[in-house]
């Protein structure tokens, strides 16, 4: 059976406020919770409807009052917030600017993105290209969202997760920034690299205007609709999955 404050404790962390004074996040189902596991996350508590060693037992109608999901999936866990200086974060930017100059990969830079679906939809898209490290902005959506933790299902587990200024972050970089910018070039007829920051903007204002001035390659998705009628613009998680296979491809070949 599942306690009063134990229940208060749970819903309460779907506040970014109330995340940071516990210091723990929600994980919801067993495959997100199996591989945060896996990877070395630190349990606080875990409630199944099923019997797990590790887990407290409860009942399907104690799931649903703790679940945030609309259809619980049979676990629930809570996991510590890992510490700057934990193997799960590095401890400032330029320690992972270093990583990424050193292994010449590609990294992710996320720029005001504030849809939590969106940012762990584009964690679960960086762990598919073998992206391992994402920058965040302040202003970008809190990755232990209960939303954005579920949306990378299990992925949040892959991916290094670095909040930083942006600013200070390219004026140390010495590989190429990328952005997608609507005076881009056809990224499909840009030369493009192995190592580099792809940088991708808010969901309404695109990337800021003080970012792009450390953009070094500019691209664009090309519409290649021929109507009158067409869409702005594309979702910045679906032109993140095009801009990351892109780059792959290519760098594969």
């Amino acid at each position: 059976m599942i306690s009063k404050n134990q229940i208060k404790l749970i819903r309460s962390l779907e506040l970014k406020k109330n995340r940071r004074r516990e210091n723990l996040f929600v994980a919801e189902g067993p495959k997100v919770v199996s591989d945060l596991l896996l990877a070395g996350y630190v349990p606080h508590s875990i409630f199944s409807t099923t019997e797990r060693p590790d887990a407290q037992l409860i009942t399907d109608e104690e799931l649903r009052r703790i679940s945030f999901l609309q259809h619980p999936q049979e676990v629930l866990a809570l996991f510590e917030i890992p510490t700057a200086n934990s193997q799960k974060q590095f401890a400032t930017p330029h320690s992972a600017l270093q990583r990424t100059a050193n292994s010449q990969k590609l990294s992710l830079a996320l720029d005001g993105v504030q849809d939590p679906g969106n940012v762990g939809t584009i964690i679960r898209i960086a762990d598919w290209f073998g992206i391992d490290t994402i920058y965040c902005s302040p202003d970008t959506a809190d990755v232990y969202n209960p939303k954005v933790v579920q949306a990378t299902m299990g992925s949040l587990a892959h991916v290094h997760i670095i909040y930083c200024d942006l600013l200070e972050l390219f004026a140390h970089c010495q590989c190429p920034v990328y952005g997608t910018l609507l005076d881009g070039k056809n990224i499909y007829e840009q030369s493009l690299s192995a190592d580099g920051i792809i940088v991708m903007g808010n969901e309404g204002n695109g990337i800021s205007e003080a970012v792009r001035q450390h953009i070094t390659h500019r691209l664009l998705i090309p519409n290649y609709h021929t109507g009158d009628h067409t869409a702005e613009s594309l979702n910045v998680a679906i032109a993140t999955a095009i801009t990351c296979a892109e780059f792959k491809r290519r760098t594969a070949l």
